[in-house]
């Protein structure tokens, strides 16, 4: 078939959000999403390169160590709208791989969940990223990965209930208490943890660390399976 993928960027560096915190990761940025969140950092109008799955492949060999990688992290932009490209190129790639995905873009997920190994999926909080009706597509998200996962054999590498999946939820002063009801809903109803982490502006919070504490609380009081993890990378000066 030899489907292009639009690529960003492609770099090594320290993963710095959710449970993988602190691994050396090959990121591959991938062009384009079905979403404008009002904190998005990326800059999608500049320059990207088209790739097919062998090109990638060998550039990848070519220019990091394997060795010294413990996985590959898949982000945008959405990834997910590159399901035909990451059907060809995922097989080919021997190393863990890391899905960073805005949890709404599900149609096609069924392709390539067999090659994935962790899922970081967005909660979009309207309050913070000035969507409307996200809650309904995350719904639609975490339930076609639950309906996935029941119909299939038990994976090795990939099990919905042993942390493997996990929601990231960037929030700041505007945070609603509807807002962490419903996210809390669908946790517990998918059985996933969740990881908060407060808005940076630059390389600083965009809120008080009283304000994080008593908002880690309202979910903790709801919600065991809540941590606080930050975006670590901007603290350490790494992309």
């Amino acid at each position: 078939m030899n489907k292009k993928g639009k690529i960003k960027e492609i770099f090594a560096s320290i993963q710095g959000e959710g449970l993988l915190i602190g691994v050396q990761q090959i990121f591959i940025r991938f062009c384009g999403c079905n979403l404008s969140c009002n904190y998005c950092d990326t800059d999608f109008s500049s320059s990207f390169k088209e790739y097919s799955a062998d090109e990638l492949i060998d550039y990848l060999k070519s220019n990091f160590d394997f060795n010294t990688i413990d996985s590959v992290s898949l982000t945008g932009g959405e990834p997910l709208l590159s399901v035909d490209f990451l059907k060809e190129f995922l097989p080919k790639l021997k190393l863990p791989i890391y899905l960073e995905t805005n949890g709404t873009v599900y149609e096609k997920l069924e392709d390539i969940i067999n090659e994935i190994d962790y899922i970081s999926a967005d909660i979009k909080l309207p309050s913070c990223s000035g969507l409307q009706n996200s809650f309904e597509k995350h719904q639609l998200f975490f339930e076609k990965i639950h309906k996935l996962n029941n119909n299939r054999e038990p994976l090795k590498r990939f099990c919905y209930n042993n942390k493997n999946i996990f929601a990231k939820v960037v929030f700041d002063k505007n945070i609603m208490d509807e807002e962490i009801e419903k996210t809390v809903e669908l946790a517990k109803n998918y059985d996933f943890e969740i990881i908060l982490q407060p808005k940076m502006i630059e390389t600083g919070m965009s809120v008080s660390s009283d304000f994080i504490q008593e908002t880690f609380e309202k979910f903790l009081s709801l919600y065991k399976k809540t941590r606080v993890i930050p975006q670590v990378h901007k603290f350490l000066d790494v992309e």
